[in-house]
């Protein structure tokens, strides 16, 4: 089955606005430089006809995982993760997928980039599995409130990010 990621960030900035301070490589390397962790870096960045794909690295540190977890992986999680962006009539829609060193398993996601009312809203759905048996659950489990962790300060760092800016 899999454990579920729902994230939702709203902003008062424009549509244009959010996804230039979330898909613009200089803030990217800025983001990372906060919050990707001892293993953080963006390996690739193109931007295409209509939107964006770049693919980085992000870490969390094991000190940061619950004692069960760090009994079934030996030091940090390192996380792949491959986005991309493309423009609709909406906004922007987008696709998100990403391993862990170590782990058998993915994560994918969804996400859009929306206005709604006088709001730009920014919302994540996606799923964590894990495949080893007995213990995948409790590792898609903590995956997930840590990506969940993770969309969250990144979404505070585009607030950030925009408001100095602005």
């Amino acid at each position: 089955m899999g454990s579920r990621i729902d994230h939702r960030a709203e902003f008062t900035q424009a549509v244009s606005e959010v996804y230039a301070a979330s898909s613009d490589e200089s803030v990217l390397r800025a983001r990372l430089s906060q919050l990707g962790g001892k293993h953080g870096g963006l390996q690739e960045h193109t931007v295409t006809p209509d939107g964006v794909k770049y693919k980085l690295t992000q870490g969390i540190g094991a000190e940061q995982l619950p004692q069960a977890v760090r009994t079934l992986h030996k030091g940090d999680l390192i996380v792949h993760r491959d986005q991309v962006w493309q423009a609709d009539e909406h906004g922007y829609v987008g696709t998100a997928n990403a391993t862990v060193n170590g782990v058998p398993g993915e994560i994918t996601a969804k996400t859009t980039l929306t206005r709604v009312d006088d709001k730009t809203i920014l919302r994540t759905f996606g799923e964590v599995k894990v495949r080893i048996p007995l213990f995948g659950a409790k590792l898609e489990s903590v995956i997930a409130e840590q990506v969940t962790k993770l969309l969250q300060h990144e979404a505070e760092f585009t607030a950030k990010w925009l408001a100095d800016r602005g």
